[in-house]
């Protein structure tokens, strides 16, 4: 599951023939701010993002909910609002505010009795949104492996998963060997978490899955790969050549739409003459 950040990421995305994407807070907080994962980016400017992420593809998208953006009340209208804006599901952590992205220095997490109580609020709002007709699932996300080691984090992955949290993502193991033992001691969904040059060992899916993952996630793959390929245009022009390995026009054009808003055009175009 590559990472998006903006609907024409979640558009190529979807083409590749991806089943789902995530939408990454770290990658939005980068192209939307220009400014690092550390809670800075706002639950609306999330919203927004994300919404139009969602009217741009017709697979699943997954939204990252940081920390719930304040207290259980906050939680429960995050969910309401993702859930509102299109995403299949939600990811609530239990780090404290601000966070930070999981593989750097300085996070720190929530007690446990604190985190408990953010997750039930999800996972009660999520309940509420699905009786109302709006099906969201709740992708509970543990940061605890770095500040209280991996067996407080399986104790929350565990108590996450009795509250009802439809999906667990530990995040940061360090060696495959936790990787598996946390897919054997939690059961239901679990999301793997491949970030290039992390914390935790990139596996190749077919491993990923014998372990006992159900989904792995590449959060920055593609925002890395934009930013390596517009430095290289921007040198290129820079020394006075012409960019190298660029799109062509018709292909952006068809990737944007255009083809498509045509022929929907055409469905209501004026006949010739003046209508009398």
């Amino acid at each position: 599951m590559p990472c998006c950040f903006d609907a024409l990421s979640a558009r190529l995305v979807e083409r590749a023939g991806f089943p789902l994407t995530f939408m990454s807070g770290f990658a939005v907080s980068a192209t939307r701010l220009a400014l690092p994962d550390t809670g800075l980016i706002s639950y609306g400017e999330m919203v927004d993002q994300g919404r139009a992420i969602c009217q741009a593809v017709d697979i699943p998208v997954i939204g990252d909910g940081d920390t719930g953006y304040g207290n259980a009340v906050n939680v429960r209208r995050a969910v309401k609002g993702y859930a509102e804006a299109g995403f299949s599901a939600v990811m609530i952590e239990d780090q404290l505010s601000p966070k930070r992205c999981g593989h750097t220095q300085g996070k720190k997490v929530v007690p446990r009795d604190e985190a408990l109580m953010r997750l039930r609020a999800a996972v009660d709002m999520a309940a509420e949104m699905r009786a109302a007709g709006r099906d969201i699932l709740v992708l509970a996300r543990t940061d605890a492996r770095a500040t209280h080691g991996f067996d407080e984090a399986l104790l929350r992955a565990r108590a996450f998963k009795d509250i009802g949290a439809d999906i667990l993502f530990l995040e940061a193991p360090e060696t495959e060997q936790e990787m598996a033992a946390f897919c054997a001691a939690v059961p239901g969904p679990k999301l793997a978490n491949m970030l290039e040059e992390g914390k935790t060992p990139v596996l190749p899916p077919a491993r990923l899955q014998e372990i006992g993952y159900k989904i792995a996630a590449y959060p920055l793959t593609l925002l890395s790969a934009s930013v390596k390929a517009m430095e290289g245009a921007l040198d290129d022009l820079k020394a006075g050549t012409a960019p190298r390995g660029i799109k062509s026009f018709a292909d952006l054009r068809q990737i944007v739409g255009f083809d498509a808003y045509d022929v929907e055009a055409a469905r209501y175009a004026e006949p010739d003459g003046d209508g009398d």
